[in-house]
């Protein structure tokens, strides 16, 4: 197990059980980032009967059910398992709870960027797929709110002669291509995908982080209010003509089970 803590778990668990509640706020851009990801099911050309959807927020364990598959649905929240779609279960990404070979299809939707463990938790996943079953997973990579980190981080540091960091560190490619080898699946491929969101309020930008669950959970973070002025400030950098275009650079990870 590596035993670098970066992000508080207990954090993550309660960011998600109060965004659970608010997912239809987002629901156009969850859906969306969905349907690429499972798009990728129709290239393959196979037939899966048991899903377990990680983290999927609700978008994921439908898509699947209309399928004709039997879906399990994990998250770390208790309320986000119980609106994901799937026959429901709190457990934690970085211990799953299923023996060796449980499915044939494994989907962890942009849900694996917040955990302490990377390496392990595919492995664990890797262990659960039947052989020739198909692992599918998403997550931000870096360069994914690059600005707004950077905006931040100066806005801050004017303001108080210092900066905590506000958004979580996100992984390069050609690390999760080598972390889907390590882990052991066949024909490994990482993708990337980036999507475009613009944004005429630049404040919906926080809401709808917010909203999906996704506020800071790094262990570093401040627990201080943050000055009245921090995000205002880091905003108006980021706006051009009053509007912010914010890139999601989304890896999209394949492997087979062997």
């Amino acid at each position: 197990m590596n035993e670098m803590v970066i992000f508080d778990r207990g954090a993550v668990s309660a960011h998600r059980n109060r965004a659970a509640s608010r997912l239809a706020r987002v629901r156009p851009v969850l859906d969306d980032l969905a349907a690429r990801l499972l798009d990728r099911l129709d290239d393959t050309g196979r037939q899966f009967s048991s899903a377990l959807d990680i983290g999927g927020r609700g978008v994921v364990a439908p898509r699947l059910v209309a399928r004709g598959l039997s879906v399990i649905s994990i998250d770390l929240s208790a309320r986000m398992a119980a609106v994901a779609g799937g026959a429901a279960a709190v457990a934690d990404e970085e211990y799953l709870p299923f023996a060796t070979q449980s499915f044939d299809l494994i989907v962890a939707h942009l849900s694996l960027h917040w955990v302490n463990d990377l390496p392990g938790a595919l492995i664990q996943l890797r262990r659960a797929l039947k052989p020739e079953g198909l692992c599918l997973v998403s997550l931000p990579l870096l360069g994914t709110l690059g600005g707004l980190r950077a905006a931040l981080i100066e806005a801050e540091a004017a303001l108080t002669g210092g900066a905590a960091p506000r958004v979580s560190p996100f992984p390069e490619l050609a690390d999760c291509a080598g972390l889907m080898q390590r882990a052991g699946f066949a024909l490994p491929i990482a993708e990337r995908e980036v999507i475009d969101f613009d944004y005429a309020n630049p404040f919906a930008l926080l809401r709808d982080l917010r909203d999906a669950g996704e506020t800071n959970a790094t262990i570093a973070r401040s627990r201080r209010v943050a000055p009245r002025a921090l995000f205002p400030r880091a905003l108006a950098v980021l706006a051009q003509e009053g509007r912010i275009r914010v890139p999601l650079h989304m890896a999209v990870l394949t492997g087979w089970g062997s």
